[in-house]
């Protein structure tokens, strides 16, 4: 059942992106990447958002959870586990052990490489939001999602 729901989540939050012209092709490169151009944002990011930090709620409960139930907390609390260049492991890809910024932009590799604003996504939608902040999470953490709440 865990399983299944992980696939559902990872086929939403990928599939999530087609529309925005952001291709398998991109991979994911970590918040500091980001910084070079969008440091306002991203210091607001570090400084200010719990994302910046979400690793850690991964690594305290995780003596609590079978390697299914961490790998669940992966999709949400990880940037682009289970995709191409995305998070793998604390040792291998710490670089993108948090909910970083693509976890809500997309993978940035090809926008990062030349700057261009269509091969990310600009703008986020409830919708977007919703593929972690839903109803079952909601009432099982108790947290309500805020769609202009986030880093900046």
């Amino acid at each position: 059942m865990r399983t299944s729901v992980l696939l559902v989540v990872l086929t939403v939050f990928g599939l999530s992106f087609v529309k925005y012209g952001i291709t398998d092709s991109a991979t994911f490169v970590g918040s500091e990447a980001c910084a070079e151009c969008h440091e306002k944002e991203f210091l607001n990011y570090s400084k200010y958002s719990k994302k910046a930090h979400s690793s850690t709620s991964i690594k305290i409960m995780s003596s609590d959870l079978d390697q299914d139930e961490v790998e669940e907390c992966y999709a949400c609390h990880a940037t682009g586990y289970g995709k191409p260049g995305g998070f793998v492991s604390f040792e291998e890809t710490p670089h993108l052990a948090d909910a970083g910024c693509e976890v809500c932009h997309g993978p940035g590799s090809l926008h990062a490489e030349d700057g261009d604003p269509d091969l990310i996504k600009a703008k986020m939608d409830i919708a977007d939001c919703e593929t972690c902040h839903n109803a079952a999470r909601v009432e099982n953490f108790n947290f309500k999602p805020l769609i202009y709440g986030g880093a900046h």
